[in-house]
């Protein structure tokens, strides 16, 4: 297995301990009634795994995480990604919204706001998403006025996970009327209360029971110490935090595509037909082959970003290999579901087996925190400019062709 080949001992320790939490600590009920909307936010199971110690394993101990590297929350992500979208989103809050608070947020704030979190005391959310946004982040129209030592907050986000259940939201808004929004932005941590009402409670397709919904902010009052960073300068915590956005989205598609792929192959073990076993038809043999292969490429992307990011290299780099984990590792798992649900048949349509919960989980992967679109905006721009860097310090493997000189040939216009 390529998990075997890239991880440390101390590393294979902590997947056998989240391991351990996901086949004993997680009952089969909450995944069956999350999943019916008879639960909206699973408090206790972010509490169980604040009690193992589970939650922000990247940050200080001082605030409650181990201290440990990217690398060790992929390890985690992937085996609670078994449990599916809803749960490994549960546990990605606290590193998304812990990521703001441990990178800007002063001590106060992260002894107020990040200690609590990863101890289960506080559950947290995230408010991007706006009615007429999306992938236009940039162009929210949220507002926070400044009134003495207070800024007055209005507007509404959507698609909030957490809106009916979390007890703080990390909150985008604009501060300055004018300009680019990139320029135009703060970030704020704005607690649950008067003035804060989830409106709304979507009814999703899958992903359910995380309490996804509409956020109202009708003149919410925020003190200025919730201000996270510096006014205007939300595009620094924005871009800082697609790295866990996209990170834990790639590696939760890693579990959930692990988990979906085992259930098909021991299926074709079992199932007869025409007198045989299926996975003796190449049929089905080669589906569950590409499946793997497919996830263990991805598996491969998703630990070099997790690398790379942990070594802080440059930034450009770290912004591509991240987009290149989220698109590839997402669009692998939704493609191993399929080849699973197919080699299942019609048993695999019926809720006798979770393909179908988990195939409905995981079309939302290829959507949210960034779309595959969006990544491959992002993927082209940096390649691009890493090309324009390489020129003159790389061969120049153009000219290795017999008639390479033959330059009136090459037209370009």
């Amino acid at each position: 297995m390529v998990f075997e080949a890239i991880t440390t001992p101390e590393q294979k320790k902590l997947r056998d301990e989240v391991r351990e939490f996901v086949r004993n600590e997680v009952p089969r009920s909450l995944l069956i009634d999350m999943d019916a909307d008879k639960v909206r936010y699973p408090k206790e199971y972010v509490q169980k795994l604040a009690k193992r110690n589970l939650l922000g394993l990247r940050f200080p101990p001082k605030y409650g995480g181990r201290g440990l590297k990217w690398v060790d929350d992929i390890i985690a992500l992937e085996e609670i990604g078994v449990l599916g979208t809803s749960l490994g989103c549960l546990f990605s809050l606290p590193i998304i919204v812990g990521e703001a608070l441990n990178v800007f947020g002063t001590n106060d704030q992260k002894m107020k706001y990040l200690k609590p979190t990863l101890e289960g005391k506080l559950m947290c959310a995230e408010a991007l998403t706006e009615p007429r946004g999306g992938s236009d982040f940039f162009g929210a129209t949220t507002n926070a006025k400044k009134e003495g030592k207070s800024y007055i907050l209005k507007g509404q986000k959507r698609f909030v996970v957490g809106a009916e259940g979390a007890d703080y939201f990390l909150v985008y808004a604009r501060t300055k009327s004018e300009g680019p929004g990139n320029l135009s932005l703060s970030a704020f941590l704005v607690d649950r209360g008067s003035g804060v009402k989830a409106e709304y409670v979507y009814g999703l397709m899958g992903t359910r029971g995380g309490g996804a919904g509409r956020l109202v902010f009708d003149n919410a009052v925020v003190p200025e110490e919730n201000l996270l960073w510096k006014e205007n300068s939300a595009s620094d915590v924005f871009w800082q935090m697609m790295i866990p956005e996209r990170l834990t989205s790639a590696a939760g598609a890693l579990g959930t595509g692990r988990a979906a792929i085992e259930i098909a192959a021991r299926y074709s073990e079992k199932r007869k037909a025409f007198g045989k076993p299926i996975n003796k038809f190449e049929a089905v043999s080669f589906m569950v082959a590409n499946s793997i292969t497919q996830l263990d490429a991805a598996r491969g992307i998703v630990y070099a970003a997790a690398r790379i990011v942990d070594e802080r290299k440059d930034s450009g780099l770290q912004r591509r290999m991240v987009s290149e984990a989220k698109k590839f590792a997402t669009e692998a798992g939704w493609q191993i579901l399929n080849n699973s649900m197919q080699i299942l048949g019609g048993i695999g349509y019926t809720n006798v087996y979770p393909i179908e919960r988990l195939l409905r989980d995981a079309r939302l992967a290829m959507i949210w925190t960034g779309t595959s679109e969006i990544m491959n905006l992002i993927i082209q721009h940096e390649y691009y400019r890493e090309l324009a860097e390489r020129k003159d310090k790389v061969r120049d493997v153009e000219h290795d062709a017999a008639e390479a000189d033959k330059e009136d040939e090459k037209v370009y216009e």
